[in-house]
């Protein structure tokens, strides 16, 4: 039997078959990267759009969807401060909340700082669907140009399937799927009937990937979300604009549990803030975070797929850590290894 005993002999004949296959993980080579480096600048762009030219081109709410804007979940967070920026452009505010003490006060705080007319409408939307038909009368003869779907519940810190009280699971689909749905249903018709209006739907990033100890919650985003996509391909022709607000963190009542997610900053910011730059998004962005930091994290983990899980769980982790050690390193290895399967 023959012996090589040159390395060049050996490299020169493998060199000859694998010639071809060189050649074609080359052109594979070529076309991911471009098809990644076309990905990212399409994003790019899309985020400058989004995020830059929306507040240099300031859009005239009222002339372009109508006088009234309807805000649920307006007594406080984000639905407060959407009122507020709403109020700014000039737009008539329909508030409906459960907290009837907390409306009344934003109510008469925005009529104050504002030229614009307020009604308020107490109502708890994880109550009987009676409330509909108490909203209907209340805004049946109103031109309602924006409808911001921003009602939700969320648990009362991060928690396991079976450790969430059944009132609660009760609660997350009456109010985060129910208000959502009946309430677009109510006010759709009209938007469609005059060919424009905006619906605008607040889901969240926990819809974007597995979300374990959010359980429920993230499932009903990612049917907020979805909703959101069918609507949007069956009344494209409509003039209705509809978008999908899908942001991270922000410092809100529902984070009240973290005293990391209490304390605004660059990557969670206040429900002003983030109402200040996430309203000037609409008519620009039909899925976004409304927020550029978010964006950005959120294009991270689509494009650096190896430590994407490993962000977005250390991202969610670290506010409660504290609250609960031991669950959190369950959490974390579960996903991690979950995450790895094909």
């Amino acid at each position: 039997m023959a012996v090589v005993d040159s390395f060049d002999f050996l490299y020169s004949n493998c060199k000859d078959v694998f010639a071809s296959t060189r050649d074609w993980l080359a052109i594979f080579g070529v076309y991911y990267t471009c098809k990644k480096t076309l990905t990212f600048t399409y994003s790019l762009l899309s985020s400058l759009n989004c995020h830059v030219l929306s507040k240099i081109q300031q859009q005239d709410f009222r002339s372009l969807y109508g006088k009234w804007a309807v805000v649920t979940g307006s007594s406080e967070g984000i639905g407060k401060a959407y009122a507020h920026e709403l109020a700014n452009r000039g737009m008539n505010l329909i508030l409906i909340s459960k907290g009837e003490q907390q409306l009344k006060k934003t109510a008469n705080t925005i009529t104050s700082q504002f030229a614009v007319n307020v009604i308020p409408i107490v109502v708890d939307f994880s109550g009987s669907s009676q409330i509909y038909d108490e909203i209907w009368l209340a805004i049946k003869d109103k031109e309602i140009g924006i409808l911001i779907n921003n009602v939700g519940v969320m648990y009362d810190y991060p928690q396991l399937f079976l450790e969430v009280p059944e009132e609660r699971l009760w609660q997350l689909i009456n109010v985060n799927i129910m208000a959502t749905t009946m309430m677009t249903h109510m006010i759709l018709p009209q938007m469609v009937k005059r060919g424009r209006g905006a619906i605008v739907m607040m889901s969240s990033a926990s819809c974007m990937k597995i979300t374990p100890q959010m359980t429920v919650y993230a499932g009903t985003k990612k049917y907020v979300d979805y909703f959101v996509q069918a609507l949007k391909y069956e009344y494209k022709n409509s003039g209705v604009v509809i978008q999908s607000l899908t942001p991270l963190y922000v410092a809100t009542r529902m984070t009240r549990y973290s005293e990391t997610l209490s304390n605004p900053n660059l990557l969670i910011p206040s429900a002003s803030v983030y109402a200040r730059h996430a309203v000037a998004t609409l008519g620009y962005s039909a899925r976004t975070t409304g927020y550029l930091p978010h964006s950005i994290m959120i294009t991270q983990m689509y494009f650096f797929l190896v430590a994407s899980n490993f962000c977005y769980l250390t991202y969610l982790l670290i506010p409660y850590v504290k609250i609960r050690p031991c669950s959190s390193f369950f959490l974390l290895c579960s996903f991690l290894s979950f995450s790895s399967l094909p």
